[in-house]
């Protein structure tokens, strides 16, 4: 399986979008400072995953949501858990 994922920095409540095939330890990387580019914005919270049989078709999710349509789709979606924290 392959993971998209959103994280929520609780320091500066922005947004991380990702994927991979071990949601758990990429959860853990983030959150011990291993991945450089939001080593600096811990700790995280884990607001949104979805799960992909296939890694180019989580690729792409992953691309879209990073887009401007995505991102917007992400603030219809997830508008609770964005104001909360």
């Amino acid at each position: 399986m392959y993971y998209v994922y959103i994280l929520k920095s609780l320091k500066d409540k922005s947004l991380y979008i990702g994927y991979t095939m071990d949601l758990r330890k990429r959860f853990s990387e983030h959150n011990n400072g291993l991945s450089l580019s939001t080593k600096y914005k811990r700790p995280y919270k884990l607001i949104f995953y979805e799960a992909f049989l296939d890694r180019v078709d989580a690729k792409h999710r992953e691309t879209y949501l990073k887009s401007g349509w995505g991102f917007r789709s992400i603030k219809g979606l997830l508008k609770r858990s964005l104001e909360s924290i």
